[in-house]
């Protein structure tokens, strides 16, 4: 098994909230029994383990302590309570360019950067080419950085970080900085990090690039670690915490009993309620998954789908170029204010490849009533690449300004492509070549 590179252990952060400056420094000089301040548990009891050669995303919504477990790693800031242990030499990606000074000019803030980090000025000197070569800003590396636009200023900095070969790397939201050729650039150096077994520390908003990259998420939210595991699956729990829905496994048994009471309370106005606790139709050809996630409100439930050929034959296979037909059956158990009905369609990592809905291709805007049946079906061409996906249903809505799920099946058939010419990444642009 491989060496541990950072250890979290039991790790947690509050902070002092105070109503006005008086109430600080009566606090800071003692004065008073009474607390002048509210405590903000920004982490609480956070444990973590990241082996040598990982690269370990961390997810969750704004708040939720991602920003903070970094620099408690990185040293910025001091744990409340609990340890960290980290073996190796970092660079972090946080607050890019925090260490500059402004009156220096570009070089002098690469010395100035490097050394902060831990560097010796004969390393900095047998990377400074590459530096410069990376951050691409011409003359102005020897003009001072206070006359630097931002877009500038933010190369430079990445470029110290991510040339100074660290043994870890800790990135925060730091790889979409500049113009896309640039962000391409910065894309490319992250994968040559994971090749050379680089320890990576990545938090990030962007779940395709959580999915891609990481070997192994953490999903944290208000502070406290809800789960660890694959993208996929944290990802999945993720969405349902964005969307207000999550339910910890402590809760599952609570939340059953609270389904079979809803059913009563539903019989109790004649609402056929049976089909929520019903398995969701199983029809011939269909490759279902029998772990699929599953949440909502389940004021509407997608009671059957499958998937059709151009033939319309029920099947989970099918020929690249050909037409097929989602068809999903949405029973209402409420009345809804227009309704949405969308598919997804992800790759095995996670990575959501295409997709749409009934809003955004404007083909159902009205309101429905309970006990309404609706049969929906998208119709498409198939140029995905030859391979399997996973095909996940959904209907939400809004409900005023909140968004809401009525009921969403994630993952819940498998779709196979099958191909004899496949190009380059996720979909056929079906070129016309013409050689003369």
């Amino acid at each position: 098994m491989k060496e541990i590179a950072i250890e979290v252990k039991d790790v947690g952060k509050v902070y002092k909230l105070y109503d006005k400056p008086s109430d600080r420094i009566r606090d800071a000089l003692g004065l008073g029994r009474k607390k002048h301040y509210t405590e903000h548990h920004a982490l609480k009891g956070v444990d973590m383990t990241i082996r040598q050669g990982e690269c370990v995303g961390i997810i969750g919504t704004n708040g939720s302590g991602k920003s903070t477990i970094l620099k408690i790693i990185t040293g910025v800031l001091t744990p409340t309570s609990g340890e960290v242990v980290v073996n190796g030499r970092i660079s972090a990606l946080l607050e890019l360019g925090a260490g500059f000074n402004m009156e220096y000019n570009g070089i002098e803030n690469i010395y100035l950067n490097g050394t902060m980090i831990g560097f010796s000025k004969k390393e900095i000197d047998e990377k400074l080419e590459e530096i410069l070569s990376f951050a691409d800003i011409g003359d102005y590396v020897y003009q001072p950085a206070k006359t630097y636009s931002s877009g500038m200023f933010v190369r430079l900095a990445f470029a110290v970080a991510i040339n100074i070969d660290p043994e870890i790397l800790i990135v925060d939201e730091a790889l979409s900085v500049g113009d896309v050729f640039f962000q391409a650039k910065c894309y490319h150096k992250f994968e040559e990090f994971k090749k050379m077994g680089k320890t990576i520390v990545f938090v990030s908003h962007d779940l395709s690039s959580i999915s891609k990259y990481c070997d192994r998420v953490v999903l944290l939210n208000q502070g406290v670690k809800l789960g660890e595991g694959s993208a996929k699956k944290m990802i999945d729990t993720y969405k349902q915490v964005l969307v207000g829905q999550y339910t910890a496994p402590e809760a599952e048994e609570e939340e059953r009993l609270l389904d079979d009471e809803k059913l009563r309370e539903m019989a109790a106005k004649g609402v056929d309620g049976s089909k929520i606790k019903k398995e969701n139709a199983k029809t011939p050809g269909a490759a279902e998954n029998p772990e699929l996630l599953e949440y909502g409100s389940k004021k509407a439930l997608i009671t059957e789908y499958y998937v059709t050929d151009e033939k319309g034959e029920k099947t989970s296979a099918l020929i690249k170029g050909s037409r097929f037909s989602i068809h999903m059956k949405v029973e209402m158990l409420e009345k809804i204010t227009a309704p949405i009905f969308a598919f997804t369609i992800k790759n095995v990592r996670g990575t959501e490849i295409t997709g749409t809905n009934t809003m955004v291709e404007k083909a159902f805007l009205e309101s429905v009533e309970a006990g309404e049946v609706k049969e929906i079906r998208f119709t498409q061409e198939m140029n995905l690449q030859g391979g399997d996906y996973l095909l996940s249903l959904g209907v939400t809505g809004y409900e005023g300004d909140d968004f809401t799920v009525y009921h969403r099946l994630y993952d819940v058939l498998n779709v196979t492509v099958i191909s004899d010419k496949d190009t380059v990444g996720y979909y056929d642009m079906n070129s016309v070549v013409e050689v003369k």
